[in-house]
């Protein structure tokens, strides 16, 4: 991604975000761009990056839509040549808003349709989260249940060390262990 510096002191880069009607067709939606831009290279500015995003919802009513189409432009102007600009953004039909904003020095231009996309691919579904989350619930029970029931077997043996063997019993081990049963003779 491009760092956004002026090539000369005469001029400033400037981000502009365009909010476009939604429900343009393909064509009038790129000859309303191709105007705006025109409106750039009229006033002699420099495209450095464009973005442009899909529909995104908005927070409030604008002009009577609820959705847009946003456009991001930076350019490297004149700052004498922006209120025209802004003037001339502000008579365009299918622009519902546009902001501009001058980025801070070495700011780096993101893509971010590109990164929504990825994160779009990328994302869990509520389902894929649950089951998830479900798996994890009982691996957790079972490395419980398993801890549980080492610490039983463990007790269980250090009971049976620690009880003395009674004199008969120590006699039933070792003829068991010494008996001919085992050797087949």
């Amino acid at each position: 991604m491009p760092t956004l510096i002026p090539s000369s002191e005469d001029v400033r880069v400037y981000e502009f975000a365009v909010m476009v009607k939604p429900d343009l067709d393909q064509k009038a939606e790129s000859t309303l761009l191709s105007e705006v831009e025109a409106l750039f290279t009229e006033a002699s500015g420099k495209l450095l990056f464009k973005d442009s995003w899909s529909k995104r919802g908005l927070a409030y009513k604008i002009g009577g839509y609820m959705e847009a189409k946003f456009i991001i432009y930076y350019f490297e102007l004149d700052p004498s040549k922006v209120r025209e600009i802004d003037h001339q953004l502000r008579l365009q039909k299918g622009v519902l808003r546009h902001l501009m904003v001058i980025p801070p020095k070495g700011y780096e231009a993101v893509s971010y349709e590109a990164k929504y996309e990825d994160w779009l691919k990328n994302r869990e579904t509520i389902a894929q989260v649950r089951t998830r989350k479900r798996e994890e619930k009982m691996q957790q029970t079972v490395v419980s249940q398993a801890k549980r029931t080492s610490k039983r077997l463990e007790t269980k043996v250090k009971e049976e060390v620690k009880k003395p063997l009674q004199m008969h019993e120590l006699d039933k081990q070792l003829d068991k262990l010494i008996s001919d049963d085992d050797l087949k003779l």
